[in-house]
């Protein structure tokens, strides 16, 4: 067990086959829990995320160290019969088990759902996948692009009608299956923990972009009419935007006639609550383009901080609209603890995402940096009952890899 056990999970033991993102989102989501998530490598060059270059930091891939912090990494040639009898062996006492590997890949290594409940009833098997393991697409490989196109959400992603589809800028399928996949896990968990029986949790990307369609759905199932991009506007709401001032960019959030009338107070336009085309969120909705140009040259009048300030006073809902390096430097991002410092084996202290879920009494953390190639294969081995000479027979044989 990894040491200094920590979280809700503390003593949970999972085994990590999946690799690149959606997998790995599911085992960083529960290591942070406190779960031992032991992620398990192929031998030829190990998770491909590896090999995600730029950026590096001294020959170690950023996007790795990110999806991987808080875990141990063991290298296994699953192509090798001590391979498999090594893995065989750390499925027998799992309480979970994540892969997202091609439909049937693990039936063929005689490690299929099927195959380990005979051994470990109480195994959970939670896999991931593009298109899930049932239904007419299920054999297919999936990507988050493929996945945002199909589930509708480019339709309504990007600047307005008539632009070319656009994805959204993050991997919002991979990291959502991932999320729904470790609420998957826990939901199984808890039925284990009052049965003792595991079974078998399947998620999918095509899944994860269909539940982000939520408003948009509801929209066309009402109409039959499918909402198409609107810029960073909202669909039901309005004025929900962003806006430039002088230098930057603000959102506002005015979506209740309350806060609508607060926006007036903060922008000193009595004239436009005395419009009558602007009066409810209806009237709003259905002139929204003519209420964009209405407010568009008042907001570029101001500076971003002079606009934030006066809304704040308000009580009008706004931010600004900021890189990703200054998300990392703002201080509240930093008082909730979502740019920690971990050290990792080869480069000393780096830094990383948080833990977005604060428990009050049994904390999760993001303790470890990511593993090196092959760093604990000797440990968690060892834990499990092999020698040093059954170890060492293994390198040889080119079953296994050590850091």
């Amino acid at each position: 067990m990894s040491a200094n056990p920590f979280g809700p999970l503390a003593g949970v033991k999972v085994i990590e086959l999946a690799h690149i993102m959606a997998g790995p989102v599911c085992g960083l989501m529960l290591a942070d829990l406190g779960a031992d998530v032991i992620k398990v490598e192929k031998i030829s060059g190990g998770d491909d995320s590896r090999r995600f270059l730029p950026p590096d930091i001294d020959g170690e891939s950023a996007a790795y160290m990110m999806m991987n912090r808080n875990k141990r990494g063991i290298v296994l040639d699953l192509k090798t019969e001590s391979g498999k009898k090594i893995l065989r062996k750390m499925l027998k006492d799992a309480d979970v088990v994540t892969e997202n590997y091609r439909r049937d890949t693990m039936q063929k290594l005689g490690m299929g759902y099927e195959d380990l409940k005979k051994i470990n009833p109480g195994l959970i098997y939670c896999t991931i996948s593009g298109f899930g393991r049932t239904g007419p697409y299920a054999d297919r490989g999936g990507f988050d692009l493929i996945a945002q196109g199909m589930s509708g959400l480019m339709s309504f992603t990007g600047e307005g009608p008539g632009r070319p589809p656009c994805k959204v800028g993050a991997p919002v399928t991979d990291i959502t299956a991932g999320i729904l996949a470790a609420l998957g896990v826990l939901s199984a968990y808890i039925h284990k923990l009052k049965t003792g029986e595991g079974q078998a949790v399947d998620t999918s990307l095509f899944e994860a972009g269909i539940i982000q369609t939520y408003w948009q759905s509801a929209i066309a199932l009402a109409t039959s009419v499918a909402p198409g991009p609107m810029g960073s506007a909202h669909p039901l709401n309005g004025p929900y935007q962003a806006f430039e001032t002088t230098n930057g960019w603000i959102t506002i959030g005015a979506a209740n006639q309350r806060n609508w009338e607060r926006l007036l107070d903060a922008m000193e336009a009595p004239e436009i609550a005395n419009d009558e085309r602007f009066a409810t969120n209806v009237d709003r909705m259905t002139r929204l383009q003519e209420l964009e140009d209405v407010l568009n040259p008042i907001f570029k009048t101001r500076s971003q901080s002079d606009w934030l300030d006066r809304l704040e006073k308000a009580g009008v809902p706004a931010g600004p609209v900021m890189n990703v390096c200054e998300m990392h430097e703002d201080p509240h991002a930093q008082a909730r603890d979502m740019i920690p410092t971990v050290e990792h084996a080869k480069l000393g202290p780096v830094k990383t995402l948080g833990l977005p879920i604060k428990l009050s009494e049994t904390p999760g953390k993001v303790a470890t940096g990511a593993p090196v190639f092959g760093q604990h294969t000797f440990e968690v081995l060892s834990e499990y009952g092999f020698s040093e000479d059954d170890i060492s027979a293994f390198e040889t044989e080119g079953a296994i890899a050590l850091s």
